[in-house]
């Protein structure tokens, strides 16, 4: 039996139908929390030349959601820490579903000039790339 895409390693991944359904998932996005900062970490690492824990603060991500254009999926009033959950939660499902890898995750996260363009650009790329 062939797996579905994503589902082939993670069995707990419900597939979503629209891009609101996976902005508003807050079980994707604790476990996009942890995504992003790993990503985040191996970029920051990469800049230093030097293993670097590091955590994505809310206002960067949500920021970002709003670079990107993802803020017209979700319901019109939330706060900034649920924007930046939104953000989490497409993170990790387009890596989840195999939509980006983590390596061009770091690759994007390394090239941008400032954390809320780098993911504003990882944001457009994951919208342009899932087929939601």
């Amino acid at each position: 039996m062939i797996a579905k895409r994503g589902q082939k390693r993670f069995h707990f991944l419900t597939v979503h139908k629209t891009l609101a359904e996976v902005l508003t998932d807050h079980k994707l996005a604790a476990l996009g929390d942890a995504y992003v900062n790993f990503a985040y970490s191996l970029a920051v690492s990469n800049k230093k030349m030097q293993p670097s824990g590091a955590k994505v603060k809310g206002h960067v991500l949500a920021q970002a959601l709003k670079k990107a254009g993802l803020r017209e999926y979700l319901p019109s009033r939330m706060s900034r820490h649920t924007l930046a959950d939104a953000a989490e939660a497409l993170i990790v499902y387009a890596w989840l579903q195999d939509y980006i890898t983590l390596e061009e995750c770091v690759e994007v996260l390394e090239k941008a000039k400032d954390s809320i363009d780098a993911f504003s650009q990882l944001l457009t790329k994951v919208k342009n790339t899932a087929k939601l």
